[in-house]
Order: C-alpha cells, then sequence, then structure tokens
C-alpha cells in the first residue's frame, strides 16, 4: 500500500511550518496511523544524528518523535549547512558530499531529484501518512524552476497543499492572495486551504478577513492556530535565535547563563532544556562584558570553528573568558566550542579553512586536528570526572548524546576527560571525550544534547545555585516529563475543521 500524503507550504520562513508538521504527525499517529515526517531539502545549523550514523535537520527528528517513529535520512535526504552567504555543506542521504557553491548545487538538482523521489517512495512504502514540510515560500520566482522542495514535491507526492501563514509578523492576508496569485494555475488548485498561525486575540475580529479571503481564493480556510507560550520542542530555524536577542540580565534569585552567539553558531538547541527551567535565564551575547557577572559561560558549536576563533580574538571574548577562567568561575565549551578552549587547531587538509593553524586558549589539555572524515553518530557515555557538570554520585549514570565533528581532539597523556564514550551507533567502545581543568573550572566536550539528560541539567544547576547561594525550586515547579506533542496535536484538534483536514488526508 502506498501512504496518502499531507504537504504543509508556508508563505514564507519560519512561520510554523515545522511545528504544525509536529503537531498533525502526533494527531495522526494518535488515530492508529502509522506516519512519518518528510523534507525534501532543509536549510540548517541544527542538526542530528539518526541511529545509523546519518545527518538530518532537527526539525525532522522532531516530527519523527512526534510520530513515535525512528528518524531516518529518508525523512530529509538533502541538508544544506551555510558556510557563508553562497555555499553551503551539503549533506545527501546522511553524508557530506561536500562544501558547494549555489550555482554548483543548483546543476545537481536533477540527480538530487531522483534521489528526493526515491527516498519519498520509501517512506510512503512502510507507512500511512507521510507528512511534507515545504521550505520558504512555493512563489519564490527565481527558484522556482530549480524547486526541490516545494510544488515539485507536491507533485510527485500526489499531496494537496495547506498553505501557512504567520499572522504574527503582520500582513497574513496580502501573504495569502499574492503567494496565489505567483503561482500557476496547475500549483493553485493543490491548495486544499488556508492556515493562519500564531494568532493572538479574538478570533471573531479575525472573521471578516477570513471570510474575504475565501471569497477572494475559493479555497476554505482550515483554521486559526492561536500563539502556543512556553513550547518545548526544539527550534531549528535562525530566526528563532533572533528572537532571543536582547534578553535582559537574570534577577539576583535566578541562574544567568551566558552563551556566546558566534556568527556561524550551530546546533544552538542544545540549550533549550536550559531554557525551559523556571529559574534561569540563557543569554546569547555578542559583546565581551555582556559576559561579566554572569553563572555560567558556554562555548557553542559552530559550523567554522577557525573563523569564529578568530573572532573571539578579535572581539575581546578570547581574554575574557581566560580572564573568567582565572578567577575560578565555570566555562563550558561543547563541540567546537570545546575545541576552542585547547591549545591549538589543526587543519592541514584545508577541511574547514584555507588557515592550517590557530591558536586556541589554552584553558584544556588538548589539540583539535580536521580531517577529512565527518564524525556522526549517536553516543552512549557516562562521567569520567566529577565537575559543574557530573557529580560523584551520577559516575554509573548512563548519559545520551550526539556528536557531529571533522575535528579530533588529541589529547596530552596526563589530561583528564570529561565523559567516557560506552558506544558509538550502539556498537560498543571505550573512549575518552573531551577535557577538564585541574581546578574543574573548565569543561569541554564534544557531546551535543548533554542538556536533554535530566541528571547533567540538574548536577549542573545545583552547582551554579549554590555557588550564588539560591535554594533548589520547589520540586512542583522543575521542569517535569511533559509531552509537548500532544498538547500540541491538541491546540489542532481545537482550532482547525478536522472534517475539512480529514476531506484533505483522504482525498
Amino acid at each position: 500500500m502506498t501512504a496518502r500524503t499531507l504537504m504543509i507550504q508556508g508563505t514564507a520562513s519560519s512561520v510554523g511550518k515545522s511545528i504544525v508538521c509536529a503537531a498533525l504527525c502526533r494527531l495522526f499517529r494518535q488515530r492508529g496511523l502509522r506516519v512519518a515526517p518528510f523534507k525534501s531539502q532543509n536549510m540548517a545549523l541544527n542538526a542530528f544524528v539518526t541511529p545509523d550514523g546519518g545527518e538530518i535537520g532537527r526539525a525532522q527528528a522532531v516530527q519523527a518523535e512526534a510520530a513515535r517513529v525512528v528518524p531516518t535520512v529518508d525523512m530529509n535526504p538533502i541538508l544544506l549547512k551555510p558556510e557563508g552567504d553562497a555555499r553551503s555543506q551539503v549533506i545527501v542521504l546522511g553524508k557530506s558530499i561536500g562544501s558547494l557553491g549555489a550555482a554548483e548545487y543548483h546543476m545537481r538538482k536533477p540527480e538530487l531529484r531522483t534521489m528526493v523521489h526515491a527516498s519519498l517512495d520509501r517512506l510512503r512504502a512502510t507507512h500511512d501518512l507521510v507528512i511534507i514540510e515545504g521550505a520558504g515560500s512555493p512563489a519564490e520566482i527565481n527558484l522556482k524552476d530549480r524547486d526541490i522542495v516545494n510544488m515539485y514535491v507536491a507533485h510527485i507526492a500526489e499531496a494537496p497543499v495547506v498553505l501557512v501563514g504567520d499572522i504574527d509578523r503582520g500582513g497574513v492576508f496580502a501573504a495569502f492572495v499574492g503567494t496565489m496569485e505567483l503561482l500557476e494555475p496547475h500549483e493553485r488548485a493543490r491548495v486544499g486551504a488556508f492556515l493562519v498561525n500564531k494568532f493572538r486575540g479574538d478570533v471573531k475580529l479575525l472573521e471578516p478577513g477570513l471570510r474575504f479571503l475565501e471569497d477572494r481564493t475559493q479555497v476554505p480556510v482550515l483554521g486559526v492556530l492561536p500563539y502556543v507560550k512556553q513550547l518545548r520542542v526544539a527550534d531549528e530555524d535562525s530566526v528563532s535565535l533572533e528572537e532571543r536577542r536582547g534578553r535582559p540580565r537574570a534577577a539576583a534569585n535566578q541562574i544567568d547563563i551566558a552563551v556566546v552567539r558566534l556568527p556561524r553558531i550551530s546546533n544552538y538547541d542544545d540549550f533549550q532544556p536550559l531554557e525551559y527551567e523556571p529559574d534561569v535565564v540563557v543569554r546569547f551575547v555578542e559583546h565581551a562584558d555582556a559576559i561579566e557577572g554572569a553563572d555560567l559561560v558556554i562555548l557553542p558549536g559552530t559550523k567554522a570553528t577557525m573563523a569564529d576563533l578568530e573572532w573571539l580574538h578579535a572581539t575581546g571574548f578570547a581574554d575574557a573568558i581566560a580572564a573568567r577562567a582565572s578567577r575560578a568561575l565555570p566555562v563550558l565549551g561543547i563541540c567546537g566550542g570545546c575545541q576552542m578552549l585547547g591549545e591549538s587547531i589543526e587543519d592541514p587538509h584545508g577541511v574547514e579553512s584555507t588557515q592550517q593553524f590557530a591558536p586556541g586558549l589554552g584553558l584544556l589539555a588538548f589539540q583539535t586536528r580536521f580531517g577529512p572524515e565527518k564524525r556522526t553518530c549517536q553516543v552512549r557515555a557516562r562521567s569520567a570526572r566529577a565537575s559543574f557538570l557530573t557529580d560523584a554520585a551520577a559516575a554509573e549514570e548512563t548519559l545520551f548524546g550526539y556528536e557531529i565533528h571533522m575535528g579530533r581532539l588529541e589529547r596530552h597523556a596526563h589530561a583528564s576527560s570529561s565523559f567516557r564514550i560506552l558506544a558509538r551507533n550502539g556498537a560498543e567502545v571505550h573512549e575518552l571525550d573531551g577535557d577538564v581543568s585541574e581546578d574543574g573550572t573548565v569543561v569541554g566536550t564534544m557531546i551535543h544534547g548533554l542538556f536533554e539528560n535530566a541528571s547533567v541539567r540538574r548536577t549542573l544547576l545545583t552547582h551554579l545555585r549554590r555557588a550564588k547561594g539560591l535554594s533548589a525550586p520547589p520540586p512542583e515547579t522543575t521542569v517535569g516529563p511533559r509531552d509537548e506533542y500532544d498538547r500540541l496535536a491538541d491546540v489542532v484538534r481545537q482550532h482547525v475543521n478536522m472534517d475539512l483536514l480529514e476531506k484533505l488526508v483522504q482525498s
């Protein structure tokens, strides 16, 4: 049996397509269907690793989790990881095929279309329903002849399209009408409904506009989704990072965590579990003086370690972080941030940069050497040494995360490590990860997703609270195992025309 399909497209980027897809994945999973997400081409620096070591966009991993299925590379066969204004590392079926310029990439579209079609066919052969996500807008005139992610996919999937618009940013009716006007007749025929997203206020005040939209386009409105506050679902789009700009410092009774917003920051979703804690403020900072007074400073992952290390030196962050460490104030580096904390970075093969050598911050006892092979794997690990991340009580607790990097740490013989890797992609290994400074002030790790582990989060925040003289919050206010996907499904169920939705899925 070939699965039915439903495609979610948007009037623009960041209108909420990914979250709508996740909600629909859970809603139809609740109905007993075998549901799979699909996005043919994704551009994102927040990535995830599948159990077999493939790299996909974070959004499709989230959607797979919502559908209660194991994520696979077929769910996101093409992932573009931007390296500059006109270049991206291109991930195809989970593996990097190199760094391509925009023109080079577009020349490869014909062969990539064949591969996209094959991935979609495999998903349709093993599921009852595939929820497909588009990218940006289907009405980008300059890109339509090379489309590989919007109406082209709707056509090969024979999918009805729900067009989503973000009313919170304004101009939603113009966006809907303008998009329809720019589509070809056969493309307009695929649009089965509009969905208004992120609405705040009384929906009755919106009804005249909804009636106008339906009369003007002869396309029904599926529903009006409210703005969902404090949503605990991992971000993918850089716009969500922009929305974090200008966060105020924490109050005296809160924990203040400053994440250095590197120019090429990646996997910043690592810190969302901390943002959900009731007494924690996570700030993404761009100026060195903004880390002064923070309870913890984090150097996050980056797509360009050499270039961002140079930026740290040029902006004064390097000196500010070194000064902080000298005062025994905690500093954490993750992946690229970890590599920067070491003594040096070498790239003899030009894997990431034309620069072959750069001095690191010298706070941890290792060098990093870039090689041609990218490591992408899910890991099981345990604490190797007590630090502000893990204490002695949790030494035997198994932790879970993932690695995405091309640099390998070459540790000094006398160096300690932060974690012991027990398994990669299910295969048993015995390797050390990262490093901890002698006084425990500076910790580096190559493992993403650590704060998804409640024990790591708890140990870190307990350490920071004690250092600040704060008591732990009452147990009932701590983050619990709340299922946000059920919450999202409930929102859709309550605010859309379910009969119309069912009709679209059956068509």
